[in-house]
């Protein structure tokens, strides 16, 4: 694969520009209309970019794993139904925040999961992740006593959302084993916008103008965010570009200021070092080493010299 760090940085970049944005419309649709309307218009129209990007490196839905499909559709369901009810009701910076928990959970589910020892560096990197989530917390006043505006069950919903993202995570690295990253992509859309389709005719609620184009455009960022994320992984490596994911936070707080006066907080913005510095640390040092060459007693070879 062609390293190229700035295209990939760029494009992923570009990525958590329009997660943000996407987040940003659940929140506004999300105050008048059901969260399965706005999931199935979501995935519904964010198929065609999916399989615009499965016809690039052959579009097959066929499967030995249906099984595991449903599952890690049905997990991923539960991750976006959590995602839109928190972006409808905290800022968009402190539910980005949170999100970013996922590799700390990831973590701890490959221990009973995976039957993996993970290694002191990474247990110092969750330390510090959840350290951060009490000082997100400890900010908010949730561990606080009293009567409080914030609520405090939708910062545990975002938390959990943490650890249903990373079970989706760990879902797509098995399936990933026997299946495509296209058929994955694929079956995901596929099977959500059918289990979001059922409850539809009881949830009902007839969009607005306004609510109809940002619907259209919900579905439209998040096939284009997927693309970008696609290509930004495909351009160079996942460790090396790894880091410029936490710019959507960056996007989140800038749109949650401007546009819904959302101004964050000393506490989270003091919890967001402590869980965005833990993900660094352990992208870090899940680098791979690079190999020192062996001169075997052989002079190094001088600048500027032909070989």
């Amino acid at each position: 694969m062609k390293h190229d760090l700035k295209r990939g940085a760029f494009l992923l970049i570009a990525a958590t520009l329009f997660t943000a944005m996407l987040n940003a419309l659940q929140k506004v649709t999300g105050a008048r209309l059901s969260v399965f309307e706005i999931i199935f218009f979501r995935n519904l129209l964010s198929l065609p970019f999916v399989m615009l990007i499965a016809a690039r490196t052959g579009m097959t839905l066929r499967t030995s794993h249906f099984g595991g499909h449903l599952m890690r559709s049905a997990v991923g369901l539960t991750s976006m139904i959590m995602v839109v009810v928190t972006v409808t009701r905290l800022p968009l910076a402190d539910q980005q925040v949170l999100s970013y928990t996922q590799p700390l959970f990831l973590v701890l589910l490959s221990i009973p999961l995976l039957h993996e020892n993970p290694s002191r560096h990474r247990w110092i990197a969750v330390s510090i992740g959840f350290s951060g989530v009490v000082v997100v917390a400890l900010g908010k006043g949730l561990l606080q006593p009293g009567p409080a505006s914030v609520p405090g069950w939708a910062y545990a919903v975002a938390l959990a959302q943490g650890a249903v993202g990373a079970l989706t995570t760990m879902q797509i690295r098995q399936l990933s084993a026997t299946e495509s990253s296209t058929t994955i992509a694929l079956w995901q859309a596929v099977l959500m916008t059918i289990a979001t389709a059922i409850p539809l005719p009881f949830v009902w609620t007839t969009p607005r103008m306004d609510d109809a184009l940002c619907l259209v455009a919900v579905g439209a960022f998040a096939g284009i965010a997927q693309i970008l994320q696609t290509e930004a992984f495909a351009s160079a490596q996942v460790s090396a570009i790894g880091p410029f994911a936490y710019s959507g936070l960056l996007w989140a707080a800038l749109i949650g200021w401007f546009g819904f006066a959302e101004v964050p907080g000393i506490g989270m913005l003091s919890g967001a070092l402590l869980i965005v510095g833990s993900g660094l640390w352990m992208l870090r040092h899940d680098r791979p080493k690079r190999r020192k060459p062996a001169n075997h007693g052989m002079m190094p070879p001088v600048k500027g010299a032909q070989p």
